[in-house]
């Protein structure tokens, strides 16, 4: 038995070593830089970034899809922000992004969630016509918990149905 539970005891310190190391994302610091932050499950990147690799990571994770209410078709006013995104990722084909999808406060939570994940799959599947690698991508739905602006009225509402872009690794 004293075998067992000391077997149990290195077993457990093992997967606690190994399993519990911490992610890092791109973050800006205050000279605008990109640097390594811990992030927990965020993303993560190595290394330093060239000017040239920020401005893309800042091009990438810059501008927003917005969205019709109880909508996931994406406008045609986007394409040229989608064709510039899909550009940088050919260019830069270790970058991976995460899309994340986005909706307002309205509708329960479980619809809210398939309708995030049916607007992040939409610009995910645009971007792969454009020829950007699936690996390069992924995709999460926050429904409506990660609202950018805070409030019950149409103007919120309608900053909150959106794809959002994070560099999660390069």
């Amino acid at each position: 038995m004293k075998r067992f539970c000391l077997l149990a005891v290195l077993l457990l310190t093992l997967a606690l070593a190994f399993g519990c190391s911490k992610k890092a994302k791109v973050e800006e610091n205050v000279g605008g830089d990109v640097t390594m932050g811990d992030t927990g499950d965020s993303g993560y990147t190595e290394g330093a970034l060239t000017p040239e690799m920020q401005a893309a990571v800042q091009r990438i994770t810059d501008g927003r899809i917005y969205f019709a209410y109880d909508r996931f078709d994406i406008q045609p006013e986007y394409n040229s922000m989608l064709r510039e995104k899909a550009e940088l990722l050919k260019k830069y084909p270790n970058f991976r992004v995460r899309i994340e999808g986005n909706c307002d406060s309205r509708g329960t939570e479980e619809y809210n969630l398939a309708l995030g994940e049916r607007r992040a799959r939409v610009v995910y599947e645009y971007l792969v016509m454009l020829g950007v690698n699936p690996s390069q991508l992924e995709m999460i739905s926050y429904g409506e918990g990660n609202p950018a602006v805070m409030g019950e009225n149409e103007s919120a509402w309608a900053k909150n149905r959106r794809d959002d872009f994070r560099v999660v690794s390069h």
